[in-house]
């Protein structure tokens, strides 16, 4: 993952192409897969994940990636974090990456909520006398005082979910990427991170967010990109795409 020369756009990618290899036959156990493995007999077969996907992402927009599960969409916002590297093509970021790409990501589910925070602000680049000044306004937001010295693995996925969201919010990213968190917790809780991404933008924040939701998409977002079977079908204002994306699941229902 390069840095972006220009200072406008926080996010370019460029002809983004990404592979992966599966195995095209079942096999038992592990016995039986080094036998395979040792004689050669291992076949692969190359699936595209992501074709020649192409966009660009400016200072303080908020960009939403739609289409059906499988279509490649996490995948994306893993290259971008450099999390992988694309098969062909190019992904190019300037700033501070914050991502919420899954539950616990990055968490140690031994320790407690406490020691979690410190850890994931250590991974985002923050000491701990920094962390020690964001630590009360991260604890207010997620609404866990009371679960502080708890480990995580006692948590609920929501639970972890309202913390993981208050660490990336606090830690003053430039980009912050969001896949399907803001679908999980109470809908007061939701309500606040809607707010709270909003406050973030207007700020000059960029975000990039996976949802199935086209209604939370439209009130997030300006601008999206539609994945459907790994190709970039449209991209443009949030509005218009997510009326084609919904008119699109409509037909291939019938």
């Amino acid at each position: 993952m390069d840095n972006v020369a220009s200072t406008d756009n926080l996010i370019e990618v460029k002809n983004v192409c990404m592979d992966f290899y599966m195995q095209s036959e079942k096999i038992d156990n592990m016995k039986e897969f080094f036998i395979k493995l040792l004689k050669g007999k291992i076949e692969r077969q190359k699936k595209r994940i992501l074709d020649n996907i192409s966009f660009d992402v400016k200072r303080g927009e908020s960009i939403g990636l739609i289409g059906h599960n499988g279509a490649g969409k996490s995948t994306l916002l893993k290259l971008i974090t450099g999390i992988m590297k694309p098969t062909e093509g190019s992904i190019k970021v300037n700033g501070l990456v914050a991502p919420l790409l899954n539950l616990g990501a990055g968490f140690d589910f031994e320790a407690t909520a406490k020691e979690n925070i410190y850890l994931n602000g250590a991974i985002l680049g923050y000491s701990s006398r920094e962390l020690a000044k964001k630590y009360d306004e991260i604890v207010e937001f997620s609404e866990l005082q009371d679960f502080m010295n708890v480990p995580l693995k006692n948590f609920s996925s929501g639970m972890v979910a309202r913390l993981g969201f208050a660490i990336a919010i606090d830690v003053d990213p430039d980009i912050l990427l969001v896949d399907e968190i803001l679908s999980v917790g109470d809908e007061n809780f939701r309500a606040k991170c809607a707010k709270k991404i909003n406050e973030l933008r207007n700020s000059g924040v960029t975000f990039v967010i996976v949802s199935h939701s086209m209604a939370q998409v439209k009130s997030l977002c300006q601008k999206v990109v539609w994945i459907e079977d790994s190709k970039m079908m449209a991209y443009g204002e949030a509005g218009e795409i997510c009326d084609k994306y919904l008119e699109y699941c409509k037909n291939i229902k019938h």
